[in-house]
């Protein structure tokens, strides 16, 4: 068997999420089992490097498969695209050691949040970003993210309240970016629970407009409890920006 690696970007707006469903065709994983394997007449499984949850973005999400047949790179990339709806495309394809794993491989992913703050909104950004009206004090979002980073157990900030598996996440970055009307939220981490990154933008939101004090993030980990956590934010303004193996 011959595996491959892409590297693709997509606007998750009108999907699903990421994870192929049985009650829907429309997740970003189903097309592209479906138009790849049509294309090499073979039933194929594109394993992606984490989910995404239905209407977030990529725009670097790492994808293995194996086929029986040896691609044309150059080739291949150009049909793909060719046959892919508009808002999913291959950036780049290589082949890969047979033992690549996209998922079980990965050793960083970073997400990125935009958040519309600006005295208007921004109409153009309304798909990639989730509007707050008022002022942020992003000096003090800085302060809770600081305890955010490290080693922790991330119960309180995960959607999954029946996760069997461990809760224990390491968050090696968290940085705030202000432009004129946006600010940027990225994380950088081993791994990310279901919702974690919204409800952590979400939390972080909420220290940001006055809501709760920048300290409570250390009661919000201590607790593992999803009710002491702030609200998750929207899909739209989140996007998988980056992955490390």
């Amino acid at each position: 068997m011959n595996n491959y690696k892409l590297v693709i970007a997509y606007d998750g707006t009108r999907y699903n999420g990421w994870q192929r469903q049985g009650n829907t065709e429309n997740t970003i994983q189903g097309k592209l089992n479906e138009i790849i394997g049509k294309y090499l007449g073979e039933e194929v499984d594109v394993i992606g490097s984490g989910r995404t949850d239905k209407g977030v973005h990529a725009k670097m999400q790492v994808v293995s498969f194996k086929t029986k047949k040896s691609i044309d790179i150059e080739e291949f990339v150009t049909d793909i695209n060719r046959y892919l709806p508009q808002d999913i495309c291959i950036m780049e394809a290589s082949p890969a050691d047979g033992r690549f794993h996209a998922r079980l491989n990965a050793v960083s992913k970073t997400y990125e949040y935009i958040i519309d703050n600006g005295e208007v909104p921004d109409i153009f950004f309304r798909k990639y970003s989730y509007r707050v009206e008022e002022h942020l004090d992003t000096d003090a979002m800085r302060k809770a993210a600081e305890l955010l980073i490290g080693t922790h157990d991330f119960k309180s900030f995960c959607g999954n309240k029946h996760l069997k598996k461990s809760s224990v996440r390491t968050i090696t970055d968290i940085r705030l970016i202000e432009t004129t009307g946006k600010v940027y939220i990225y994380f950088e981490g081993d791994g990310f629970l279901q919702n974690m990154v919204r409800i952590m933008t979400g939390t972080l939101i909420e220290v940001g407009t006055g809501k709760r004090d920048y300290k409570s993030i250390t009661d919000i980990l201590e607790a593992k409890d999803r009710e002491k956590a702030g609200f998750m934010a929207p899909p739209e303004g989140l996007s998988l920006t980056k992955v490390e193996y």
